[in-house]
């Protein structure tokens, strides 16, 4: 633990400060006071409301849309605290947007999160905090430390009380196949995997085949994001054509764009598990939607980097 730092502080961005609420009662602490708004010209203005010098400072930001805003308005939130002295940064992102351009897979195309790990550092950021990056190398794309906590873990836990028998964990794509592997682990069910390819760079996709036997079981589609839904109801077309009886759909970030949540209504699923890393308005959630709260998971983590433990060990 450094001894320079004298205290802690955890301050919300607007994206999301039910979150950071959330965090800081689990913390039994009440929230960092600050003043972020738009001018009329949209520019950014954070003012922190309270001294943050040398402190041990957390700000809770999710890239949830405006997803450009949340970006701009956390390097405003950094930069203002590391111009007031701050004793140390760290970026708690609970998702983290770009995700998915992570390489360069197309010519003439950017890797977006290599750039936004790079602002962040820019910013003055000395540690991030995050859960669930959509691609394991992001991580590497910061010079700062960096934790990862996995949602796995307060989700496996939620179906390991539900008694769900034959059941077989199903990886939405060959690329997700790892994160459905752990969780039929945990769960002790076996694993089958969708084949799919992109249509395109309009977020469409074609389920081709299931790698593996579900016919006359129940499938556990598991996925890192719901996004437009469109992977998810093409897997959950799919299996049904294959025979399985009963689908149950865990994603851990729901974002939920666009056709999202009428794709997921009208979808023949018995219920729709998601972490509460994004805002989920009222009408985003839909009667078989459950909803595993991570202000606990996030809360745990902060106490532990503050008092200089081990995050790790929260996974052990």
């Amino acid at each position: 633990m450094r001894t320079d730092l004298v205290d802690m502080a955890v301050f919300a961005g607007r994206t999301y400060p039910a979150l950071a609420e959330a965090i800081c009662a689990h913390l039994e602490r009440s929230p960092g006071q600050a003043d972020i708004f738009e001018f009329a010209n949209e520019n950014i203005f954070v003012q922190y409301r309270e001294n943050v010098r040398s402190r041990d400072v957390f700000l809770v930001q999710p890239f949830h849309p405006p997803v450009s805003t949340s970006i701009l308005e956390l390097l405003i939130m950094i930069d203002a605290a590391r111009r007031a002295s701050a004793g140390r940064i760290t970026a708690v992102i609970p998702y983290y947007a770009y995700g998915r351009s992570d390489k360069k897979d197309q010519p003439r195309v950017p890797i977006s999160a290599r750039l936004v790990a790079n602002l962040i550092e820019t910013a003055g950021a000395d540690r991030v905090l995050t859960m669930n990056l959509h691609a394991g190398q992001i991580q590497g794309f910061f010079n700062v430390p960096l934790d990862e906590l996995n949602a796995l873990y307060p989700v496996s836990a939620y179906f390991a009380g539900k008694g769900m028998a034959d059941y077989t964990v199903v990886a939405t794509d060959v690329g997700g196949e790892k994160r459905a592997r752990d969780m039929a682990i945990r769960l002790g069910m076996p694993l089958a995997i969708i084949e799919k390819r992109r249509t395109g760079n309009d977020d469409g996709s074609e389920a081709l085949n299931v790698i593996g036997d579900v016919r006359g079981r129940n499938a556990l589609l598991v996925d890192d994001e719901i996004d437009t839904a469109g992977t998810m109801v093409e897997a959950i077309r799919l299996l049904r054509e294959r025979g399985v009886r009963e689908v149950v759909v865990a994603g851990y970030h729901a974002i939920l764009s666009g056709p999202a949540v009428e794709r997921l209504r009208g979808a023949d699923v018995r219920e729709i598990v998601v972490t509460d890393t994004v805002p989920l308005p009222p009408w985003k959630r839909l009667p078989n939607m459950t909803v595993i709260p991570t202000a606990p998971l996030f809360g745990d983590a902060i106490e532990r980097i503050h008092t200089g433990q081990s995050v790790g060990a929260l996974f052990q």
